[in-house]
């Protein structure tokens, strides 16, 4: 894969604090960039959904019937911004060119003596199998200790979702729990495996 170029600069501030970091512009491979989400992505974020809708819903809550729409994506995004800024949420973005192929994003970050965070992502089904989704989740896993200074991060997968244990594991997630009813995912409250990764410091 070659060394991804980095264009984002240290958060700097002290460990336990609530940072915010720079904006994140990483090049993976195949001309996929992992970048910051920002307000312009609504429209191609709503497509996203849109294309992937089948692809996902096993895997996602039941969502608004307006979240497919630009409109609804820009409140969606607006909401992830407001807590990135509130150093509690770090979302990102695949992107290849001017369409968005997924998201991965650091939620529920909390400080103090957890320092730690939740992990989330998904990907175009176009796209999965390349590695890409592996490099991204290295890639945040990096961000989470080196900018946002986190000592862990969590995931949890639907027990079945044998691609994105994979990828975690590859990753360097350990399972280390089995959470009954943990989410309401596709209607119904389901089990998921659970996944945590310590940050080297």
């Amino acid at each position: 894969m070659g060394n991804p170029r980095r264009h984002q600069s240290g958060a700097g501030g002290n460990r336990g604090s609530a940072m915010t970091p720079t904006p994140v512009e990483i090049n993976l491979h195949d001309d996929v960039v992992l970048r910051s989400l920002r307000p312009e992505d609504a429209a191609a974020l709503a497509e996203a959904y849109r294309v992937n809708s089948e692809h996902l819903a096993p895997f996602e809550p039941l969502r608004p019937a307006n979240f497919t729409t630009e409109s609804g994506q820009r409140t969606e995004i607006a909401a992830l911004l407001a807590s990135c800024a509130a150093g509690t949420a770090l979302p990102l973005v695949l992107a290849h060119g001017s369409r968005i192929i997924g998201r991965i994003t650091l939620s529920g970050i909390t400080r103090g003596a957890f320092q730690s965070g939740n992990l989330g992502y998904w990907i175009d089904r176009s796209y999965a199998g390349r590695g890409l989704m592996t490099a991204a989740v290295n890639e945040i896993s990096r961000l989470a200790a080196d900018e946002l200074q986190l000592h862990r991060i969590q995931a949890g997968t639907l027990v079945d979702n044998v691609g994105s244990q994979t990828v975690l594991r590859k990753c360097g997630f350990i399972e280390f729990g089995l959470a009954p009813q943990y989410l309401l995912i596709a209607g119904r409250w389901q089990d998921h495996r659970l996944f945590q990764k310590i940050l080297a410091r």
